[in-house]
């Protein structure tokens, strides 16, 4: 099994645990604030896993440059960016629409890709990344209850553009962080991959904690007092995001995102055999979408 699926599978995995460790922190603070922590409590991991790889390695620190910062400081605010429009759609009575759109993320990764960096998918991949978008979209329309009328009637509502913008966000983000760790031309993936990692995690936590310092110090406040789930969301965040990033590192960041959707299977699976809930035909049909098109980029990258 190539090293880039391997990694991106786990990262999918904990991203699911990290996600289901954040719901039990909104009870206690906002969205915003349960998104801070998994930044401030994953730098010190993250900080460590890149002092591990040194030490193995042997290699050399790379050399940071203005492109780097550059393409590091865009993914990292992009990503927040794409954090906030996509809790601010809640505040919509038709939300299920902006978020259903916001899982175009894979497609505009692909083209934000070719944009930025030149990366080009097989025809193959394409109709792949294809097929299992159909499918996560069928996933959450179940979810929502969202009709397919109601679905196409929307394009060019607010949530709708709010949905498209948060999915070109993580877009923009996926393709930067790729950039960055590339741009270092270092001759150690992992060692790209992890210097890319802290500095982003970095630049994130310094920018939300500025923010929160003006505008919502009570959250500051509730991160500390939150500190043991706060720090397993940091570190399941930190093993996610160390996933993420060494795939990306090596592979195409759209096929990356594309097999990362297979966090929507581990949830389902949970959902459906752990805590026993329902699931509709739509549900189901989505699923094997999703998978199908995982086993075809597989195997017609």
């Amino acid at each position: 099994m190539p090293l880039w699926i391997a990694l991106t599978v786990a990262a999918a995995f904990l991203q699911n645990l990290r996600s289901a460790l954040q719901k039990r922190l909104t009870g206690d603070m906002s969205a915003t604030g349960a998104t801070y922590v998994r930044f401030l409590y994953g730098v010190p991991v993250a900080a460590l896993y890149f002092a591990i790889v040194m030490g193995v390695t042997g290699a050399g620190m790379p050399q940071a440059h203005g492109t780097f910062f550059l393409y590091a400081v865009a993914g990292g605010l992009a990503q927040i960016w794409g954090t906030v429009l996509l809790v601010a759609l809640f505040a919509y009575r038709n939300f299920a629409v902006g978020t259903t759109y916001s899982k175009t993320e894979t497609i505009q990764t692909a083209l934000f890709g070719i944009i930025v960096l030149g990366d080009h998918l097989s025809l193959g991949a394409f109709l792949a990344i294809l097929i299992s978008l159909a499918g996560v979209i069928a996933i959450s329309m179940a979810q929502s209850r969202l009709t397919l009328g109601a679905f196409w009637r929307s394009l060019g509502d607010k949530p709708t553009l709010m949905g498209i913008g948060s999915g070109a966000c993580y877009g923009i983000a996926a393709v930067c962080y790729r950039a960055a760790s590339l741009s270092l031309d270092h001759p150690d993936f992992l060692v790209s991959a992890g210097y890319t990692l802290v500095a982003v995690l970095t630049i994130q936590t310094a920018v939300m904690t500025s923010w929160l310092s003006m505008r919502h110090r009570t959250e500051l406040r509730m991160a500390l007092r939150t500190w043991r789930v706060s720090a397993l969301v940091g570190l399941a965040g930190a093993l996610a995001s160390i996933g993420w990033f060494t795939a990306m590192t090596i592979q195409n960041a759209a096929y990356v995102r594309a097999l990362g959707q297979i966090e929507l299977v581990f949830a389902f699976i949970s959902s459906r055999f752990m805590f026993r809930e329902k699931t509709s035909a739509l549900e189901l049909a989505g699923i094997v979408l999703v998978v199908g098109g995982i086993v075809m980029l597989v195997i017609w990258r």
